[in-house]
């Protein structure tokens, strides 16, 4: 048994009767306000004391966007042709970077002063091959033979010679082209000068399933377009995505990358033997900090972060790797790029992991922390910068080309669907269910067109191959119509074009006028 409230007053003075019903009375309104303790005030709300809310400036009204003549022109053609207009300058920008990168630096592989560890002294050989090949080859004398070949594994020197015993000490593992050409080159030379055929002795070979030592650069090509490609969709997707949330597609985005290169390259392909773990580790490195650097430079640039991701990381990356060609065969400014691109300690890191050779991994780690430092410096900047200057294309009403055409043909698609329900006897309301036309307002107004260029909206002009959809209603279980239309197509039968209408027979009988409309034999 309820008790009643004592802080609602009677308004009579009638006793109470028992069964009989009771005047309800509205509450007391409440003369302060109720308590807030322990919660945060509202944004906007009014502060207690306060007389008069603050008045509110209203924003100018921005003035209408003028478009010069050139983008006048481009908005009067199709939505789908302004996009695929705006998205061309990708293939010109590939053709441009191959023949600016890959054709330049690879067209006429020439050396130039290729590091030679001479092991004591020989003027005569020095001074031949100088003369013979000014400019290529530099030569460093050791005293050890010990420190020269510890150098030419670790590839700060292309061979190492010792005129005692007449003999090349080198390492194909490392670069098989140096390992193959200079040996060659300088073994022409000393014979010239009448010194017999030196020995060549292999320090670090090849293994047979890497014959000519590619394989780290073109794994080094998967985790670099694995990296920026994960980065430069988050930029042109993403852009209103909290910078955890990025980071964090990123960071699972290279895990995966990292798993699938290493498990094609190593164990399907067999590319590569052993070593699996460390390589997935590595990649996994790599894929992250190309990624922040390319999501720190998608605040910048926005959809065309593909154009600065591809020049870093594919087209200077690759020649300046030192994969294909050692610095000292590439021209500038690639033999310098070699020193700051990803390409190069990425190759030397693999090379390092699985044959042994090339430096050790700190210049690695060091280049994979820089370039995840310059990415995050960057999201931190670009958010601000970007927000600002989405901010301003709001209150200005600043639209690009991109986001007219993308207006323009979601409007042409929208259209587009309502002809071609109507083409089927169907509408689209505001509600978006779909109603049933009348026989009287549909008609298939289909534009002529030919077989290559189609109808005037871009359809096929051939007939629909359902034709008017009929309309069939579903009894419920309680013997009644079901909710609303439904609609399917009906098949055709062999003697005729027209679909089998539930309602067939009873318009014939009906009337035997002429049916309305030249598509009304369907």
């Amino acid at each position: 048994m309820s008790t009643p409230r004592n802080d609602v007053p009677k308004h009579d003075d009638t006793p109470d009767r028992p069964g009989a019903s009771r005047p309800t009375s509205a509450p007391k309104p409440r003369s302060t306000r109720p308590s807030a303790r322990g919660t945060k005030p509202r944004r906007g709300a009014k502060v207690a004391g306060s007389s008069r809310p603050a008045p509110r400036r209203q924003a100018p009204v921005p003035e209408p966007q003028q478009h010069g003549a050139y983008r006048r022109w481009y908005s009067t053609l199709h939505p789908s042709l302004q996009l695929i207009g705006l998205q061309l300058w990708m293939p010109l920008f590939f053709i441009v970077g191959f023949c600016l990168c890959y054709v330049f630096a690879f067209h006429a592989p020439h050396p130039h002063d290729v590091p030679i560890a001479l092991i004591g002294s020989d003027p005569t050989l020095v001074a031949a091959v100088q003369k013979a090949l000014p400019g290529e080859f530099v030569f460093h004398t050791y005293d050890s033979l010990t420190a020269a070949k510890r150098d030419v594994l670790a590839g700060s020197m292309a061979v190492a010679y010792d005129p005692a015993t007449n003999e090349f000490f080198k390492a194909s593992a490392h670069q098989f082209q140096v390992a193959n050409l200079v040996p060659a080159t300088l073994t022409a030379v000393l014979t010239g000068i009448g010194v017999a055929s030196p020995k060549v002795t292999e320090l670090a070979a090849l293994p047979a399933w890497d014959e000519y030592g590619t394989v780290p650069m073109y794994v080094m090509l998967a985790w670099c377009i694995g990296g920026y490609m994960v980065a430069m969709f988050i930029g042109i997707m993403g852009g209103p995505l909290r910078h955890r949330t990025r980071m964090t597609v990123i960071v699972v985005g290279g895990l995966v990358i990292s798993l699938i290169t290493n498990t094609l390259a190593g164990p399907v392909v067999g590319a590569i033997h052993g070593h699996w773990i460390q390589l997935v580790l590595i990649a996994w490195g790599w894929i992250v900090a190309i990624g922040l650097a390319v999501n720190g430079l998608s605040y910048f640039v926005g959809r065309f972060i593909a154009a600065p991701a591809m020049i870093c990381f594919v087209f200077l990356s690759m020649p300046s790797s030192g994969g294909a060609y050692p610095k000292w065969f590439m021209p500038e400014p690639f033999a310098w790029l070699n020193n700051v691109v990803v390409g190069s300690s990425m190759v030397d890191m693999i090379k390092h992991q699985i044959y042994g050779v090339g430096p050790g991994p700190a210049r690695g780690l060091i280049t994979m922390g820089c370039y995840a430092a310059a990415g995050l410096v960057l999201m931190y900047f670009g958010k601000q910068w970007w927000e600002r200057r989405r901010i301003r294309a709001i209150v200005t009403g600043r639209t690009t080309m991109f986001q007219d055409a993308n207006t323009a043909n979601r409007e042409f698609l929208g259209k587009q669907r309502d002809a071609e329900l109507e083409r089927h006897g169907l509408e689209s309301t505001e509600t978006g269910t779909l109603s049933v036309l009348s026989d009287d307002d549909w008609e298939d107004a289909r534009a002529g067109g030919d077989v290559f260029t189609g109808g005037r909206d871009g359809l096929e002009t051939e007939t629909t191959p359902t034709g008017r959809i009929a309309v069939v209603r579903t009894e419920n279980r309680t013997g009644g119509a079901g909710p609303g239309p439904r609609t399917r197509p009906v098949p055709r039968t062999e003697g005729s074009r027209a679909p089998v209408r539930s309602d067939r027979s009873a318009r014939v009988d009906a009337t035997d006028e002429h049916p309305h409309g030249r598509h009304a034999d369907r």
